[in-house]
Order: structure tokens, then sequence, then C-alpha cells
């Protein structure tokens, strides 16, 4: 009887490298983050890609972790939201969540707002409420905080641009 093969992936999770052998090749970003590496702040929901709870940024771009094989993302970055905040101080994002009530149970948090980083790094957001909700319409919240949530996103958006030209001047 054949001997099941290891594979070997290498990634950079929140900045920090990280190498891990995957006995199973079948196994998504979800379950490598939450089970082999200990990071739970993305949550599986659905686990079939319909309600972003799992999304992080893989080489800053936005994705459901649930729909991603791991073994495909060999070199990649991958940012959780345990990555955002810098020490004590949390991302603008995330400030900006809790500034507008953007979660109520808390359940979809993380993945809104690594989607709203994703989304105002990939410069989509725009100043129109519409656009955002549009934007974020893969991130479901079961408690409809969808007010709180395109407010946060607008607010975080000119904070990043107001700090970035600050740091430009």
């Amino acid at each position: 009887m054949p001997q099941p093969t290891s594979l070997s992936l290498a990634l950079s999770v929140n900045g920090e490298r990280r190498v891990v052998a995957l006995d199973d090749p079948r196994v998504t970003l979800l379950d490598l983050l939450r089970e082999r590496l200990g990071l739970t702040g993305s949550k599986k929901g659905c686990d079939r890609g319909q309600c972003g709870a799992c999304t992080v940024l893989v080489n800053g771009r936005r994705v459901n972790a649930c729909l991603a094989l791991a073994i495909s993302l060999d070199g990649a970055e991958v940012t959780t939201i345990e990555g955002l905040a810098q020490g004590d101080a949390l991302h603008p994002v995330q400030a900006a969540f809790i500034a507008h009530d953007g979660f109520q149970c808390g359940f979809c948090t993380p993945g809104q707002i690594m989607s709203a980083v994703g989304l105002i790094a990939e410069g989509h957001a725009g100043q129109d409420p519409e656009r955002v909700r549009e934007a974020m319409s893969g991130n479901l919240c079961r408690c409809g905080a969808y007010i709180g949530i395109t407010q946060a996103v607008l607010e975080a958006q000119d904070r990043m641009a107001s700090e970035e030209r600050g740091t430009a001047a």
C-alpha cells in the first residue's frame, strides 16, 4: 500500500513566514488558518463562499478562505483579522467599525473588516454608500448592521486617505 505524500507549503501569514506540512492537498486556507495555525478570527460560516465570514486578504486581494485550497497559495502573503492592528493601535477600519456600531453579534465582523480593508485598498469604495454596499455584498450580516458597516467603510477610507496625504506632505 502506498504511503501518503506530505506536501510542504510556505506562506507569509500576518508578516510571519510559516512553513506547513500538509497531509491532504484538499485542506482549505480557512481550515489551515483556524486548525493548524490557531488563527480563529476568520469564521467558518457557510463553508461555501456565500457569506463572507471567512474573508482574508491574499496578496492584498479579498478571498473567501473557505474556497481557496491552501496548497494553491504557496508563497502567498496572507493577512487575517489578527494581523491588522499594530500593537494596541487599531487599524482605521477596525476603529471605524467600533465608532459606527458596524457590528452586533460580531460573528461576521472579521470578514466584514477584511473585506472593507481590501475594498479600500482596491480603490473601489468611492464616496457613494450604495457603491460601498454593492462592493461589500459578498459579506452577509444576519443582524442587519449594514448602515453602520457602510458608514464605517466610508469613514475609514477618508481617514486613511487623509493620513496618506499627511505622510506624503
